[in-house]
């Protein structure tokens, strides 16, 4: 039996309208949980608690709960800050299996039907142990629909339901990062391809959406403390006066910022490679297709998106405008309020952010 992601929730988790605290969303990464709660104005959703609470290191690694007991005090935690007893949760990008596929009928029950049938083909997993949902993104020239989709393990989303629980937090919905990022970083209605860039403590994610749905994902696995760990050795300071280095000085190519430039060139070049790598892939392809369109921009978040001159390099070797994201994007305008998150700060939140907007049904489309 397949197990189709968004009815298990529903049948297992989801409670009477009257009874969710919606507009939450919680994403658990490497270096700790960030949780995000929005209310809800005549203007539209304004930020109304957050909190970023560390993990011991090790509790969380490569997308798996390694030490339970950590985890669930840290959501505990996280959840208590920001006022949240019930949420919309991540999945973690790097357990996920994004895939697209020609489908025939006029009901999304047929369709479902189609990528049961096919989808020990598009997810390498038993089909008996995955769970999946998909969205329709096209339709090609003999009127077959083309749909875009994630499956996860069970495993994994069993794991995931199971410490929530534990930590006393109802899950409302389940649902991928890279799903959630494109619904904060880019606009209602967005008709554009673009390529975001998430630059976290220990990996980079990498994904292309278009029309707001992630169409391709991927994680390096090397991101920010990478480069951290390369000043360190440079200068031979402690890692707290690294990451100051590198805040500051960045990689901006300007006179006396030599040094610290080449202290980080090795591994943001390797950064980049690999962005520019999948990029150019999915350029030809794009190319080549009717049902894909190319990248125009790219938008770069995460908590080391903030890294001074990495927007310039990238943009240079990539070919494309690079812009920072900015995660409040679909809530109200700031002629009516003022965040309380700091801008930098805010650039870790992108996943967060678009869980919470999961709820705001001005959100879709």
């Amino acid at each position: 039996m397949t197990f189709a992601l968004r009815e298990h929730i529903r049948s297992a988790f989801a409670p009477p309208r009257y009874l969710a605290s919606p507009l939450s969303g919680i994403d658990i990464s490497t270096s700790g949980v960030k949780a995000v709660r929005l209310a809800e104005s005549a203007g539209g959703a304004t930020l109304a608690g957050y909190s970023d609470v560390r993990l011991p290191s090790g509790a969380f690694a490569d997308g798996e709960i390694v030490d339970r007991a950590a985890v669930a005090k840290t959501l505990s935690a996280a959840a208590l800050s920001a006022g949240i007893s019930a949420a919309n949760v991540a999945l973690p990008e790097s357990k996920s299996y994004l895939f697209e596929t020609l489908v025939a009928g006029e009901k999304k029950d047929d369709w479902r039907i189609a990528v049961e049938q096919r989808l020990d083909e598009l997810v390498p997993l038993p089909p008996s142990e995955t769970m999946f949902d998909f969205v329709k993104v096209g339709q090609d020239e003999n009127g077959n629909h083309l749909v875009a989709g994630i499956g996860f393990a069970r495993r994994i989303v069993d794991n995931m339901l199971s410490v929530f629980d534990e930590a006393g937090i109802r899950v409302q919905a389940l649902e991928g990062e890279t799903f959630a990022s494109s619904r904060s970083l880019l606009p209602r209605g967005d008709e554009s391809t673009a390529l975001i860039i998430d630059v976290g403590r220990a990996t980079t994610k990498i994904s292309i959406v278009s029309r707001r749905i992630p169409r391709f994902a991927t994680t390096i696995g090397f991101g920010g403390h990478s480069l951290t760990l390369a000043v360190q050795k440079h200068f031979g300071v402690t890692e707290a006066e690294a990451r100051k280095i590198k805040a500051e000085k960045g990689i901006v190519p300007v006179p006396g910022n030599e040094d610290y430039l080449a202290a980080m060139l090795s591994t943001v070049s390797a950064i980049r490679d690999e962005i520019r790598t999948r990029l150019e892939y999915w350029q030809d392809k794009a190319s080549d297709s009717g049902v894909r369109t190319p990248v125009t921009h790219a938008i770069l978040v995460g908590g080391n998106a903030s890294v001074r001159g990495f927007p310039e390099y990238l943009e240079g070797a990539l070919k494309i405008p690079v812009v920072a994201g900015d995660v409040f994007t679909n809530l109200a305008s700031r002629d009516e309020w003022i965040p309380s998150l700091d801008y930098t700060e805010s650039l870790a939140y992108a996943t967060a952010m678009g869980l919470a907007l999961r709820d705001d049904m001005k959100g879709y489309g």
